[in-house]
């Protein structure tokens, strides 16, 4: 079968693997047609795949399976189809996955034996799950493989063998794919699946995974979600694939706590000393493993058939990406999208002067925000957004980023010098930061805006010095208090919940701690000060009506030929989270275009 003869229709296509699959197919030049159960699900297919610079917009049509024609529309032309549909959650009742992964796949073959062009049908299994005996099952083995493997497994063991059963007797010619853990694209690590292992990289990160699981043979293998989606895309070119099964995983993959330890070792933060052997895992009582008991049956020592996989990958030249690297850049994009927390925005990190750096908002753009204390990159996102050509950065060893205060003029020197930053918005601490930057780069740097910045400001109230007092609170805070003592109000309680989960994550909130205590510091001060003094460039420095400028910081700016200040009424020291139109205006009338 040639190329130009394909026409693929998806189900499933909005979904992590379906929608990477489209785009697989659509970069092979393949004709794709998608079943989506609505309109809105078939835009935010289009909007993703526009997204990703593939602008050849597949066919939409709809789906409904809970009928038996399961699609109404023209479908006679379709040559292969897919189906990546099903649902992948644990905790579901057995009625509620069997008609899910069960019953769906009974009416998607029933479907495929109906098209009179086809040619291939590819289905999407399990690594664990396939390879099942494909005859009728009793009634008495449903039961106890629900009972011994839980309604979400146990669901895709019998769909898989339903799959084949059926297939085979009404003549549909099937692939079968048996993925493993599927993790993010291995060039950018992006997903947005964040059950079973994901699950414990979260936990990694927030410092909450009390010990690893399993041991040296515990055997939870991995696979890019779009070198899947290009092995699939090549199943249906090759007549040998007919009703072949294909596990798709590497064979090297770490076992589990190596490669929970190597994603810890990326993040850095300490992975536990502690092993527990999955025996103890499965009798340890749910509210101390905080797992659900349906992932555990994944902690296995198997090992899978791969060689037909290897094989046919050979044949068409298709190379495994290095799965380390993979894993690397599936965890960034995990924390900087916050786990589904913010799942949305342009979010990464980048490395700076050799130091892990979380950033968001437009890649490269000249205009860099450095976002104050307590808060972070995150308070300043819609700031980031509504300004246009910014982004925001956190300090080292504040918000998601790694380092420490010692940091600084490396990293500020590698930000200025090579990831292009020419106009620095400073907030509070990050209004030193912009000046120090300044002062040792005043070329590089053409223009400051400095908000609230506190060394041109009253000396802050004598407890800031007391920093494990300061540290203790910072750690337990609430989104609602944090708000009140930053604003005076809860209002901007939801735009503090990402700062808040930083605080509580490692030394984030000793490091603010000191860094708050820092700015008591009176030598400090007046460094800043004949700093910004001898910088020649534009300074613009912007203030709340409630946070005013000192005398002296008042008198200084006035000999500044090139600044200027601007108060924002009624606002106090956090005008990004009161005022985050304002500051956006005044800040995008300073930025580069």
């Amino acid at each position: 079968m040639s190329r130009d003869d394909r026409h693929a229709l998806v189900l499933g296509a909005s979904g992590f693997i379906g929608r990477h699959l489209v785009l697989a197919l659509g970069q092979a030049g393949v004709r794709v047609s998608t079943a989506n159960r609505s309109r809105e699900s078939y835009q935010r297919l289009a909007r993703w795949l526009a997204g990703r610079g593939h602008d050849q917009v597949p066919a939409d049509l709809r789906v409904d399976f809970a009928k038996a024609s399961l699609i109404d529309d023209e479908c006679d032309g379709v040559t292969e189809v897919y189906n990546c549909a099903g649902a992948f959650r644990f905790g579901m009742s057995v009625d509620e996955a069997r008609h899910a992964n069960v019953d769906s796949v009974r009416t998607v073959v029933e479907f495929a034996a109906r098209l009179p062009r086809l040619r291939r049908l590819v289905q999407v299994s399990g690594y664990r799950v396939g390879g099942q005996d494909s005859g009728p099952w009793s009634e008495a083995r449903r039961r106890e493989t629900y009972r011994a493997l839980g309604a979400y497994e146990a669901s895709r063991v019998e769909a898989d063998a339903v799959f084949r059963d059926l297939a085979t007797r009404l003549g549909v010619p099937w692939s079968i794919v048996n993925p493993a853990s599927v993790i993010g694209d291995s060039a950018t690590g992006e997903s947005d699946q964040y059950l079973g292992l994901a699950s414990n990289v979260k936990d990694l990160w927030h410092g909450s995974l009390p010990a690893l699981p399993g041991n040296g043979q515990t055997f939870v293998p991995v696979v890019a979600v779009d070198h899947l989606a290009r092995f699939m895309a090549l199943l249906p070119l090759d007549a040998a694939t007919e009703r072949a099964a294909y596990w798709l995983l590497d064979d090297d993959t770490p076992a589990l706590p190596d490669l929970l330890t190597l994603v810890a070792q990326h993040y850095g933060v300490k992975a536990p000393r502690a092993r527990v052997p999955v025996s103890l895992l499965k009798r340890l009582p749910r509210r101390l493993t905080r797992a659900d008991p349906e992932t555990l049956t994944f902690l296995s020592a198997d090992r899978y058939p791969t060689e037909s996989a290897h094989a046919f990958a050979a044949r068409n030249r298709l190379t495994m990406p290095d799965t380390a690297t993979t894993v690397r850049r599936w965890a960034d994009h995990l924390a900087a999208h916050r786990f589904g927390d913010a799942p949305s925005g342009d979010r990464r990190f980048t490395n700076p002067g050799g130091i892990r750096t979380f950033e968001l908002g437009e890649a490269d753009a000249p205009t860099v925000v450095l976002p104050g204390l307590p808060v972070n990159a995150d308070t300043w996102a819609p700031v980031v957004a509504a300004a246009g050509h910014a982004r925001a950065v956190d300090l080292p060893g504040l918000g998601m980023s790694a380092g420490r205060h010692g940091d600084w003029p490396s990293w500020l020197t590698a930000l200025v010098t090579g990831a292009g930053a020419r106009h620095l918005v400073g907030h509070s601490i990050g209004a030193a930061a912009a000046v120090e930057a300044a002062s040792t780069h005043p070329t590089a740097v053409e223009r400051l805006t400095l908000v609230s910045p506190f060394f041109l400001q009253a000396h802050p109230p004598r407890g800031v010095g007391w920093t494990h007092l300061t540290r203790r609170y910072l750690s337990r805070t609430t989104p609602a208090a944090l708000a009140g003592r930053l604003t005076g109000t809860t209002g901007p309680a939801n735009a503090l919940r990402p700062a808040v989960a930083d605080l509580r994550r490692g030394a984030v909130a000793a490091t603010t701690a000191r860094l708050l205590a820092a700015t008591a510091n009176p030598r400090w001060r007046a460094e800043l000060r004949d700093k910004l003094r001898r910088y020649p460039g534009h300074v613009h420095v912007v203030v709340g009506s409630h946070d005013p400028l000192s005398e002296e910081g008042r008198s200084l700016l006035d000999t500044l030929p090139h600044a200027t200040v601007t108060v924002v009424a009624e606002a106090g020291h956090h005008p990004q989270l009161t005022h985050p139109e304002d500051v956006a205006q005044l800040i995008g009338e300073q930025a580069y275009r």
